[in-house]
């Protein structure tokens, strides 16, 4: 029987639709990035990923969780997506096919800020600046521009859960001063490049029954790179899952997670499972990424009570 937890994680991984690269494109993939020789390259677009989150956007994401206690009573929480963090790295020839299809006018129009927005919601230009809270000194900058690629676009949101829009319109309305967002490719993406989801409760079906714990809210980290693609993902047991097949969709589930709100032992009393040891190595790998990348994001340091320094 699948633990709460991991429900909550299989429910909320998106599966996107792969495509295939064309051989004669193959060559060209940075080695840095990709250094396996393949034959065959599977890759998705951005504007796909956002599209498994269209539903859930919507009407939330509905994971079945066991309340019994000793019995199999069972109802289905419901949670709608947020768009807290992402980082997008790219090459130079990707970022000049950016830059060429946006006309000057609306280059230049471009600023930390969008005009529409919160003080709480910057944004960084595609030219490497970054917003204050994307904490980038010169240095480090420089270092990453090296190895992992030119910064493209990054976003983070202050503001409360109550004033977010869900994810899906999130992104698109960011989409139009950042086209990118829509058309590049995982391939085209560094290892850096990386996305946060916060995750809030809103009902559960059946209604009725107060539960403490359904008012937990998570924060899941997902590569966002082609790099990762074939690397081995380890089940709730800690042995190897079966490599996907060919074309049957790209899994993106998360490599880090920090949650908030979490009470009681509904998402670690399950047996034969080692969920809490699985939550301490989860919030341990996202802090471990934010540091590598000198990045302060609003939402980890909310939830996990501004203990980080």
């Amino acid at each position: 029987m699948v633990s709460n937890l991991q429900c909550f994680l299989d429910s909320t991984t998106p599966i996107v639709p792969s495509q295939f690269l064309p051989k004669s494109e193959i060559r060209n993939l940075n080695p840095l990035w990709h250094p396996w020789e393949r034959e065959i390259v599977e890759l998705f677009t951005l504007g796909d990923l956002w599209n498994c989150f269209d539903e859930w956007s919507a009407y939330g994401a509905g994971v079945s969780i066991n309340v019994g206690n000793g019995c199999d009573e069972t109802i289905v929480q419901y949670y709608v997506p947020y768009l807290s963090g992402i980082q997008i790295f790219t090459g130079n020839s990707s970022l000049n096919y950016l830059r060429e299809e946006t006309d000057s006018e609306t280059r230049d129009s471009f600023s930390d800020t969008f005009s529409d927005e919160s003080e709480s919601e910057k944004v960084s230009r595609w030219d490497g600046c970054s917003s204050d809270e994307g904490v980038f000194d010169q240095e480090t900058q420089f270092h990453l521009n090296d190895r992992l690629g030119q910064l493209y676009f990054q976003y983070y949101d202050k503001s409360t859960p109550y004033a977010r829009v869900p994810l899906v319109d999130k992104v698109y309305a960011l989409s139009k001063q950042y086209p990118g967002l829509m058309s590049l490719r995982s391939v085209d993406l560094s290892p850096a490049s990386w996305m946060s989801v916060a995750w809030y409760p809103i009902y559960h079906i059946p209604m009725g029954r107060t539960i403490k714990d359904l008012s937990t809210c998570f924060l899941t980290y997902h590569t966002l790179s082609s790099s990762f693609q074939d690397m081995d993902i380890e089940d709730q047991n800690g042995f190897t899952k079966m490599k996907r097949k060919e074309g049957e969709g790209i899994s993106l589930p998360p490599f880090g997670l920090v949650t908030y709100k979490m009470q009681g032992d509904i998402w670690t009393a399950h047996r034969n499972t080692n969920d809490q040891e699985k939550l301490v190595s989860l919030a341990s790998v996202a802090d471990s990424w934010l540091r590598q990348l000198g990045v302060q994001h609003h939402d980890f340091n909310h939830f996990v009570g501004n203990r980080r320094g």
